[in-house]
């Protein structure tokens, strides 16, 4: 196997010159990314800089889309979201999207399998502990932190094992913030692909085994891990900490 046919296998996810519009608006501007199976990665960046429509762009929740997005080595740009969402990806939307009329558990049972191996209710009791005391209570009743949790939880149900998460610690008390990095830290142990899109960066820094920085809908740095202390001004440039 040569180089070339041994990094594609290897890729969960590989973005080549991702282009997205919203109608007229032309919003990522050839967009690089490269995920291998396992592995966490942030999209790092500020406000409008086109991180969360990348997420989209993946799944095809966009106007329109050009370029190639390969999902373990299947070109997929061309596909409806239905069907990419069948090729194991799950979505956590920043809205988080819980059906307020039904309790924690219900909205845990209701989403349709898109891969084998979804965990079960009492796994995922396990890694939430929180939802297991909330089980039986409604969607409006629950904390922003235990929506957040039920929104994770519930595509772990799915089977997905491309998790594509959009600002999951916003407005969220550091005691779940800590929860939430546990949960990632865990996900990744068994093995699950990780893109974190996330504005916190001290949350993301430790979890990531690189990070994209967006800005104007292109990729300007990609930092891996070992290369975060002495890539700190920089980064502090771009994000503005």
């Amino acid at each position: 196997m040569n180089e070339a046919v041994a990094g594609a296998a290897a890729n969960m996810l590989e973005v080549r010159n991702l282009h997205a519009w919203y109608g007229e608006s032309h919003i990522l501007h050839g967009i690089d990314l490269d995920v291998k199976a396992g592995e966490c990665v942030t999209l790092l960046g500020r406000n409008g800089a086109g991180r969360s429509s990348t997420l989209k762009s993946i799944l095809g929740l966009v106007g329109r889309r050009s370029g190639s997005i390969k999902l373990q080595g299947q070109e997929t740009v061309g596909m409806p979201t239905h069907k990419i969402a069948r090729r194991g990806i799950g979505y956590c939307p920043e809205e988080r999207g819980i059906y307020a009329s039904l309790t924690a558990e219900e909205n845990l049972m209701l989403l349709p399998s898109v891969g084998p191996g979804g965990m079960s209710v009492e796994e995922i009791y396990a890694m939430f502990p929180n939802l297991k005391e909330r089980a039986h209570s409604p969607g409006t009743r629950l904390s922003g932190g235990e929506q957040q949790m039920l929104a994770m939880a519930r595509i772990l149900r799915t089977g997905a094992r491309l998790l594509l998460l959009d600002e999951i610690t916003e407005g969220l008390a550091p005691v779940i913030v800590q929860s939430l990095g546990r949960v990632i830290r865990q996900l990744k142990e068994r093995g699950y692909t990780t893109v974190l899109v996330e504005q916190n960066f001290r949350f993301a820094q430790h979890l990531a085994d690189r990070h994209y920085v967006i800005e104007h809908g292109q990729v300007v740095a990609v930092i891996d891990r070992a290369e975060v202390q002495q890539s700190q001004d920089k980064l502090n440039a771009l994000l503005g900490i």
